[in-house]
């Protein structure tokens, strides 16, 4: 994901997800902030319930990965705008999540009855190419998670598509946060590397 929060940022490296028990809510003040280090950590917490929300709804790995972006990048800038008395951090998130994939399926809804309406005709879609090239993607997605190790590969899916936090996989797979957190990291470069996707 591009960096929304380079210039202007404050780091208070000193900040963990362990310095008050409202955590989410306790880093999104920092975040409000312009905190650069309590925002990767939001990151980390929120990344994967996000993209599972989003997918649920938009259901193409494509585009759900493009809004995931863009919700993450809303919660950089109006971070000060969650309210604690309204609901809890990681509601809020995923309520942010949930509209903006709505807004996505209704956009690309709205597009198709455009061009139905202005009497677009669209040339006959080739199915046969199109399977093969959906079955093409899925074959390079499964040679990359094959090519990371058992625990990055368990990683990866418990939290990018089961929505599973972070912590929650670590409590899963019976290890410790930061090796969740490292191995991740890892597999994640691993994939974008192996699947030619720019940074």
């Amino acid at each position: 994901m591009s960096d929304p929060f380079a210039e202007g940022a404050r780091d208070t490296s000193q900040q963990t997800e362990d310095d008050a028990p409202e955590g989410l809510a306790a880093l999104l003040q920092y975040v409000a902030c312009g905190d650069r280090r309590a925002f990767e950590l939001v990151y980390e917490q929120v990344s994967g319930p996000v993209y599972g929300t989003i997918l649920r709804v938009v259901r193409d790995p494509a585009q759900t990965e493009e809004v995931a972006q863009e919700t993450l990048v809303q919660v950089w800038r109006e971070a000060s705008r969650f309210d604690p008395l309204r609901g809890s951090p990681m509601a809020w998130i995923l309520t942010l999540a949930h509209r903006r994939a709505v807004d996505r399926v209704r956009s690309v809804q709205a597009g198709s009855a455009r061009e139905q309406r202005a009497g677009y005709v669209e040339r006959e879609h080739d199915h046969v190419v199109e399977e093969v090239e959906t079955r093409l993607d899925r074959e390079r997605v499964r040679r990359c998670l094959g090519g990371l190790t058992g625990l990055q590969r368990e990683s990866l899916t418990l939290a990018y598509y089961s929505g599973y936090t972070y912590p929650e996989v670590a409590g899963l797979l019976n290890v410790p946060l930061g090796t969740v957190k490292t191995r991740m990291r890892d597999a994640l470069i691993r994939m974008r590397d192996c699947l030619g996707v720019d940074r």
